[in-house]
């Protein structure tokens, strides 16, 4: 990048907004992934008019520029592949408004999911989706990738809670989608459309949210399956039986095995898979009386099922299913993540093929999910510096991803499609499809500075080049 360029940022940042050493350059080069690629600058700014500003240097000289919050993307998005400039939001971190008569709050891009959840609980309210990476991931991030979580099942996805947005577009102009409304359909959807977009079409710098009241009483459960087909009916049989829980999560046979070897808690090693269901209310008696009913159903195909007395219990339940990512943290020091989506009744065949695929190439395969709406994270745990291991890690996840589109699915339930799954696209999306999204980028973004070579498979992906893409 031009030594002019980086004056003209520096005056804009301030000599504290903008990063050019190596060693802080290296802190942005990585994410959630294994991935890496050295910016040439970071940027970090405090308003939606430095934004603006950034953006139009950056579009008059070229320059990619890439989007970045808490950095736990697990996709490859953050990762500025093309060197050029990451800019960071995290600076951009106040809770401008909570409306209690409205249900709403506004917030910058930069605040973190847990501490929106923690204020807005304060006034009796809830904001639900909690993405895994719920204590460092910012609202900015769940925004560009329609991040999930535990409770989406019933609550939705953080598309459902968005009602409106500012944002900067590539070329530097701000504008306004959407409102603080909940009915508004004036002109196109355009925030629907940035939801999403992992940063590809504008720079988010405010959003207002929908919250709802807090649900007061909840009752958690853990059923036990010596089948995984059974588990996977016991799913079926209780969204047929009219429930919706607030949460139904699944751990297969080597993930419940993995997790007690990091805890040491007594979990069931010798069963196929576990479930972990919670429902939750506003009225105790409701709560009480459904959870009453999940466990009716499933003790009639578990071999096993404990429902917690108290809020204690409850949490030391929900303990092993937070512990996933430590406990395969200790067994190998990388991990393909991913998180195709099948319906529901396809769940333990897609576990199955799953762990076919893993034993043909002779890997570890860790598997928990979303049971209740589909989402399964197989997770392929190698290192990195092992070439050969590192080739099968491809070829299972190619084979991972072709298996969810045979069953209906699709690629991606809340990671985003970024830098690994691009060169994929193909078999979930018909080129009809693609092209309408290419055209859309091409409108906001003619020049392609902003996030490029992501999501569209128009260049290598991980597939055809090395685990480290690194401008180091």
């Amino acid at each position: 990048m031009k030594e002019s360029v980086i004056e003209e940022l520096r005056s804009i940042l301030g000599p504290s907004g903008l990063l050019v050493d190596q060693g802080d350059l290296l802190a942005y080069s990585i994410d959630g992934t294994w991935l890496e690629a050295m910016p040439d600058c970071v940027v970090l700014p405090t308003s939606t008019q430095q934004v603006a500003q950034v953006m139009s240097i950056a579009n008059r000289e070229l320059v990619p520029v890439v989007p970045r919050g808490g950095s736990s993307n697990l996709s490859g998005g953050t990762i500025p592949i093309n060197g050029g400039i990451v800019m960071s939001l995290t600076r951009m971190n106040k809770i401008l408004e909570i409306d209690p008569d409205n249900l709403i709050a506004v917030v910058q891009p930069g605040v973190i999911t847990h501490d929106l959840q923690s204020e807005v609980r304060k006034y009796g309210l809830y904001y639900p989706p909690d993405p895994s990476s719920v204590q460092h991931s910012t609202i900015g991030g769940n925004v560009a990738e329609n991040a999930g979580g535990l409770r989406c099942l019933k609550y939705g996805v953080t598309s459902k809670y968005v009602l409106g947005m500012e944002y900067v577009t590539p070329t530097g102009e701000v504008g306004r989608a959407g409102g603080r409304v909940i009915k508004n359909v004036t002109g196109y959807q355009l925030e629907q459309l940035l939801i999403g977009s992992e940063g590809t079409l504008a720079i988010i710098t405010e959003i207002t949210l929908r919250l709802i009241p807090y649900p007061k009483y909840r009752r958690t459960l853990m059923a036990v399956f010596d089948r995984l087909e059974d588990a996977g009916k016991a799913v079926s049989e209780i969204t047929r039986a009219g429930i919706i829980p607030a949460a139904m999560e699944l751990m297969d046979k080597s993930c419940i095995q993995v997790v007690e070897d990091y805890l040491r808690i007594g979990l069931p090693v010798a069963a196929e898979a576990m479930l972990l269901v919670e429902s939750d209310g506003y009225y105790e008696s409701a709560v009480e009386a459904e959870i009453r009913h999940i466990d009716g159903i499933l003790s009639e195909l578990a071999a096993e099922v404990n429902l917690a007395e108290d809020e204690s219990q409850a949490e030391e339940l929900w303990r092993a299913r937070r512990s996933v990512s430590p406990a395969v943290a200790k067994i190998k020091p990388n991990k393909l993540g991913e998180d195709v989506c099948v319906p529901r009744s396809a769940v333990p065949e897609m576990i199955r093929r799953c762990q076919e695929i893993a034993e043909k190439y002779d890997l570890k395969l860790v598997i928990y999910g979303h049971a209740g709406d589909g989402n399964i994270h197989p997770n392929i745990l190698f290192d990195k510096r092992d070439v050969d291991e590192v080739s099968r890690v491809q070829k299972a996840a190619a084979e991972i991803f072709q298996a969810a589109v045979e069953l209906g699915g699709t690629l991606t339930g809340e990671h985003g499609i970024g830098l690994l799954k691009k060169g994929f696209l193909g078999l979930a999306l018909d080129s009809t499809t693609i092209g309408v999204m290419r055209t859309i980028k091409r409108a906001l973004d003619p020049n392609n500075i902003l996030n490029p070579g992501k999501i569209f498979p128009d260049e290598a992906s991980y597939l055809q080049v090395p685990f480290d893409v690194g401008r180091t």
